[in-house]
């Protein structure tokens, strides 16, 4: 064991200019990565200068047998934190050989919304709160729980501490450190109101970026979980009954709302998403039914309303941005398994873009 953990650490920039680049995509299910690794003549910072590869799509869902091979189009890349030195990781999307973007590539979309000229205009800022369970990999059971039983009621877990309110702090620091060093715009962590529960912030990030850092983000996660044999669940509803659910709030500004005069740029937004409630939650993510209940700090999945400090609103705007006159507000709707490219890019449409 010894010898395979140096042979792990290695450190390949000692000794050759081959780099390794993990190229990352989302499997047929949507919220499923993969990914694989091929090696490069030397380091790339620049996804353009990154040869397109395919990979087997009738193996993840995403192609017929007959016809089965998905082109992958580097998109963003990462320093990879588990391999090092200029080795990376590779954000991708998957399109046909025609060049067609596949049914699970939410990217391709989301790409031609943030390009648009008036979309770019506004620099829409995005900070996205990507909630988590993480569970004991034989049962499926969250960490910390007893088997097949309760711990006690919710109240002293959220940002708890201590070896009976905090389950595994260690994979989430782990988390946190290897996101920084990947060059993710990591901007905090905390323990979430039910045990075993947690949650990362990303961004601030502009336009198509969020979707990137979040993808990573959650690559990184599954990596560490993989390696301390816990599982990582992004159900909005893990555990039936009085428990909170799983959510990814998604924090939205553009330049306008930023700007003196921003409060009233943010109401006309916020009526705009009202008007359009129903095409947008049919997108914030699956089984988001089971979590919008209109209790647990969520607003009924039919009811539309949004307030100041209200948590169990659908837009919560904060009492900094009605003081200031300014700022940016949050969408409470996305679950947890959301499409962070679908989200963040549906936000900008409506907002920007349609006119009702």
């Amino acid at each position: 064991m010894a010898l395979l953990s140096d042979l792990v650490n290695l450190n390949l920039s000692d000794s050759t200019e081959k780099i390794i680049a993990e190229y990352i995509w989302i499997g047929g299910s949507g919220m499923d990565l993969r990914s694989k690794a091929r090696t490069l003549e030397g380091p790339v910072d620049d996804p353009s200068k990154l040869p397109k590869w395919n990979y087997d799509g009738s193996s993840t869902g995403q192609a017929p047998g007959e016809d089965s091979e998905v082109i992958l189009y580097p998109q963003a890349i990462f320093k990879d934190p588990f391999r090092r030195g200029n080795n990376i990781l590779v954000i991708c999307d998957a399109y046909t050989p025609a060049g067609e973007a596949i049914s699970t590539n939410k990217r391709s979309a989301a790409a031609k919304i943030f390009s648009h000229p008036d979309v770019v205009a506004e620099e829409p800022w995005y900070g996205i709160e990507q909630e988590y369970t993480l569970l004991k990999k034989e049962v499926h059971w969250p960490i910390g729980w007893p088997v097949g039983g309760f711990p006690g009621p919710q109240g002293p877990y959220y940002c708890g501490i201590g070896a009976d309110k905090a389950f595994g702090r260690d994979i989430v620091d782990a988390h946190y450190k290897a996101c920084l060093y990947a060059g993710i715009n990591i901007s905090g962590i905390n323990g979430e109101v039910m045990p075993g529960q947690w949650e990362f912030q990303v961004g601030p990030s502009v336009g198509i970026s969020a979707g990137d850092e979040l993808w990573a983000a959650r690559y990184i996660l599954e990596r560490i979980t993989e390696i301390a044999g816990v599982v990582v669940s992004f159900d909005p509803k893990p555990i039936p009954g009085d428990w909170n659910g799983a959510g990814a709030h998604t924090n939205y500004s553009t330049k306008s709302m930023r700007n003196d005069g921003g409060y009233e740029i943010i109401k006309k937004a916020i009526e705009k998403l009202g008007l359009k409630h129903k095409e947008h939650i049919s997108a914030y993510g699956e089984g988001n039914e089971r979590r919008l209940t209109g209790r647990h700090e969520t607003a009924d999945i039919n009811t539309f309303l949004w307030g100041v400090a209200n948590r169990g609103a659908s837009i919560r705007v904060g009492r900094d941005t009605e003081k200031a006159g300014k700022g940016y507000f949050e969408d409470r709707r996305p679950a947890s398994n959301m499409d962070p490219y679908v989200v963040t890019s549906m936000i900008a449409e409506t907002t920007l873009l349609w006119k009702p």
